[in-house]
């Protein structure tokens, strides 16, 4: 069984996505705190050829409270139009518009949740088969913090590897993962470029930007283009 743990993030870029699909059980860390100004409610798309940050509107949001103890606001309309303007030239805008939609349109509200749903629904389309649960409905001892809580998380979910994002490389220790008899894992992603419009192309964007202008093959193709880096 191989797993990654992350906070939920809306539409996030691709590194994000080739966790999903590296793992056979990918969870929300959703019981942890929620922090402002990070990339669990906001990304970037592009706008008029330029990198332009989005946020989904939230409810009282405050980082005392956990991810899952907040809402996100009904309140869609004016991302919707700000999308559709600079996008509907893209070639796939008439297939993806609608998947975006169908997020925005659920009935969920709090937020681990309504990001929860957009992941499964974006990893459908892309017929990736990993399984989703949230943190939260692990039975677990509160009281562990950073690494531990890691391992517990793994060793209760039978994980015989733990993949985790490179820029989390310095947080981890080897070898308390080697005696719990987990291999660690940091996935380091690969250049990965596309034609947007023909212009210089602007990187680290939200896959939505991907998904626009290249299809469903050519984005599991991307999928693929990491590598895994087992440190000893």
């Amino acid at each position: 069984m191989k797993i990654s743990i992350m906070q939920p993030y809306f539409l996030p870029y691709i590194s994000y996505w080739q966790l999903i699909y590296a793992v056979d059980l990918f969870i929300i860390f959703d019981d942890v705190n929620f922090i402002k100004k990070g990339f669990i409610n906001r990304n970037t798309i592009l706008v008029k050829g330029k990198p332009h940050r989005f946020s989904l509107e939230l409810n009282q949001s405050s980082q005392n409270k956990k991810i899952n103890e907040i809402d996100v606001v009904n309140n869609f309309k004016k991302l919707t139009k700000t999308i559709e303007l600079n996008y509907k030239k893209t070639p796939n805008f008439e297939i993806i518009f609608p998947i975006l939609l169908d997020i925005f349109d659920q009935p969920e509200r709090n937020l681990a949740k309504f990001i929860g749903y957009s992941l499964r629904k974006i990893s459908q389309y892309l017929n990736i088969k990993t399984h989703f649960i949230y943190s939260s409905d692990i039975k677990k001892n509160k009281n562990l913090k950073g690494q531990n809580k890691i391992i517990e998380i793994c060793q209760k979910t039978n994980a015989k590897s733990y993949i985790n994002a490179i820029g989390g490389k310095k947080l981890y220790n080897t070898n308390l993962f080697q005696k719990k008899k987990i291999d660690l894992f940091f996935l380091k992603t690969n250049n990965v470029e596309y034609n947007q419009f023909g212009k210089k192309f602007v990187p680290n964007l939200s896959i939505l930007d991907m998904l626009m202008f290249k299809d469903k093959i050519q984005v599991q193709s991307m999928l693929k283009n990491y590598e895994l880096i087992k440190t000893e």
